[in-house]
């Protein structure tokens, strides 16, 4: 049952469209996972579901008492408030249940000072405050955007565990592939301005907008192939057929005015590293400690060439200390850390505050060289840029008009232009859309240098990384070998009293939300594959040999198919027309595409089977004509 739907919505800024004629809709109980390239307007189609946005125009249709809760990107406090009360906003203080359960809820996500004001929080601590207040109001529908950013692996986990119980409807933008994997039954992808649906996790999504972009693909090149055959119909000269060849030719040019499937684009990015000598980083008796917090203690670590780690651990237990040290940002209590001669440290930070929002972005990027250097020669910082996904018009933007994900984007170009030999992220994929994180693993594939990250991004972990740092208490840093779902089983290992098999915390509570339910399997999209029957011209033709000696004239069915062709061939016509406008209609209905797609692909087909049968026919018309003229 619909509890909200929005239907032939459309939404634009000044500089751009984001949603044209879409439509969008949410079932009781769904669990729905926003995905698409930053700028495509994700946070706007939150915004729009939770009322902080209107539409330009379409209609919005909720079910009567149907009640929403919004967690923004970017969450705001009042002046004054503490980490509880702002868990609390909105809600009634005087709840005992109600407070007991934020204070639960505020433990579980690492905030455990309730009466430290919210000035003080970091971005992260702020965003998961306004997580707990969001997952404690009673609604129908949960709006999320970005949860699992900040959140470490453990918060992860337990917010997975309590989106799969929760009881009404989750709509959520996460770029975290196994989180959507394991809470999502349906993926909504905003694309170009309109809106795709999948259902499934994830990794079904993945085979079924291949198997969609394969389907347009496939209607092109019949679009192609119909087009080539009227054309010369066309050039020919046909026979005059009154209304029916105007409402032929009429085809002809709707044929070439249709629109093609819009190509996807996608970022480019070749290995731009320095030479690397076979001194790299070296790590001796690290120590560092913040009053009686130790982060770390006697830690040691050369790395080698081509290594790529990945460091893990609750938050504030040390990561990001780890690399300010580093690239020299912090120094060390004791211990020491020695840089070969030839080693250039590119570092990607987890914020972007050193950017300049009234720069433009070019100019940001013309401040490392307007000429890089490429394994594929030289380029130049726009013609860079556009490989990046930053057309002439936003590479005149000023830096505080990118989304989010767009600053992240350029950030990364300007730190990979550099051609650094040792890649240092903080929190990688942090605002990082899944299409450029995909892209940026290949391109860590074929690095030629060494790759640190503190990410809290199992999927990407699992993806680069061959071994694990893990932050585990008291300053001490355990090495494991392998990715992340290595880690889990080799810590389960050494803590069996802590860890579950599969890596989680024993006896988690999971609070709120109801009993826990069983996910309704995804439903499956039928069959799309079409057996294609090939039928060449060799098929209609006599063979010109046995007609040498003989006068030429049409043969009873031929005479009657020759006079029946072009009402045959107009209905097709008229047929594939109807066909092209319903696939229009139901372009984001990813089952009912496919069900009309393969009709489409039979109907082109007997058209044009159609079209070269009248192509033979027309010429054996003209040459009886010659014959007895």
């Amino acid at each position: 049952m619909n509890i909200l739907t929005m239907e032939r919505f459309s939404k634009a800024y000044t500089d751009r469209t984001l949603f044209e004629d879409a439509a969008f809709h949410i079932q009781e109980g769904e669990k729905i996972g926003v995905i698409g390239t930053n700028g495509m307007g994700k946070s706007t189609l939150l915004k729009i579901l939770a009322g902080i946005e209107e539409t330009d125009d379409g209609e919005v249709i909720m079910g009567r008492n149907v009640k929403m809760a919004y967690l923004p990107q970017t969450p705001m406090f009042a002046e004054g408030d503490t980490v509880l009360s702002a868990a609390l906003t909105g809600l009634d203080k005087n709840d005992m249940v109600l407070v007991s359960d934020a204070k639960a809820m505020l433990n579980s996500l690492d905030l455990k000072d309730f009466d430290q004001p919210v000035e003080q929080l970091s971005g992260g601590q702020k965003k998961r405050a306004a997580l707990v207040n969001t997952l404690l109001q009673k609604v129908e529908i949960l709006i999320l955007d970005e949860p699992t950013n900040h959140l470490d692996n453990e918060m992860a986990r337990w917010l997975e565990d309590y989106l799969i119980s929760f009881r009404g409807a989750v709509v959520m933008v996460t770029h975290d592939r196994y989180f959507l994997d394991r809470v999502v039954d349906r993926i909504v992808e905003v694309e170009h301005g309109k809106i795709y649906s999948y259902p499934g996790t994830y990794a079904e999504y993945v085979g079924l907008k291949m198997q969609r972009q394969n389907i347009e693909h496939s209607s092109e090149k019949k679009r192609q192939n119909i087009l080539r055959k009227e054309l010369a119909w066309l050039h020919r000269g046909a026979r005059a057929r009154s209304t029916k060849q105007k409402a032929h030719i009429q085809r002809i040019e709707d044929l070439m005015n249709q629109a093609g499937p819009i190509e996807e684009q996608r970022m480019e990015m070749s290995s731009m590293a320095s030479r690397m000598g076979r001194k790299t980083l070296e790590i001796d008796g690290l120590t560092k400690a913040y009053g009686d917090l130790v982060l770390m203690k006697d830690f040691s670590y050369h790395f080698v060439k081509g290594d790529r780690i990945g460091i893990v651990g609750p938050n504030g237990s040390g990561k990001s200390t780890l690399l300010k040290m580093l690239v020299g940002e912090v120094l060390p209590d004791a211990g020491t850390i020695v840089l070969g001669e030839t080693i250039k440290i590119g570092y990607f930070a987890q914020d972007n505050v050193h950017m300049n929002e009234n720069m433009k972005a070019i100019e940001y990027v013309r401040e490392v060289a307007e000429i890089i250097q490429t394994p594929d020669g030289p380029v130049t910082a726009s013609a860079l840029m556009e490989r990046f996904l930053f057309d002439g018009t936003m590479q005149w933007s000023k830096i505080g008009k990118l989304s989010g994900g767009e600053r992240r984007r350029l950030y990364l170009l300007r730190i990979l232009m550099q051609a650094p030999n040792v890649l240092i992220f903080d929190e990688p994929t942090n605002d990082l859309d899944i299409q450029t994180l995909s892209i940026l693993e290949d391109y860590l594939d074929s690095f030629d240098g060494i790759v640190v990250a503190v990410s809290h991004d199992r999927y990407f972990l699992d993806r680069v990384v061959n071994r694990i740092f893990a932050f585990e208490g008291e300053g001490h840093v355990q090495q494991y070998e392998g990715g992340y779902v290595d880690y889990l089983r080799s810590r389960a290992l050494r803590y069996p009293e802590k860890y579950t098999e599969d890596g989680g915390l024993k006896q988690s509570q999971i609070f709120g939300g109801g009993a826990v339910t069983d996910k309704k399997p995804a439903q499956k999209p039928a069959e799309g594959n079409v057996a294609e029957k090939n039928i060449s011209s060799k098929n209609w033709k006599r063979s010109s040999d046995q007609n040498v000696s003989k006068k030429l004239k049409f043969t009873y069915n031929e005479q009657r198919e020759y006079d029946t062709i072009d009402a045959d061939i107009a209905a097709l016509e008229e047929k594939l027309e109807n066909l092209d406008a319903r696939i229009l209609q139901n372009a984001t209905n990813s089952l009912k595409l496919q069900e009309l797609t393969k009709e489409q692909e039979e109907v082109s087909r007997r058209l044009e089977e159609k079209m070269e049968r009248w192509m033979y026919l027309t010429e054996l018309a003209e040459k009886i004509a010659a014959q007895n003229n």
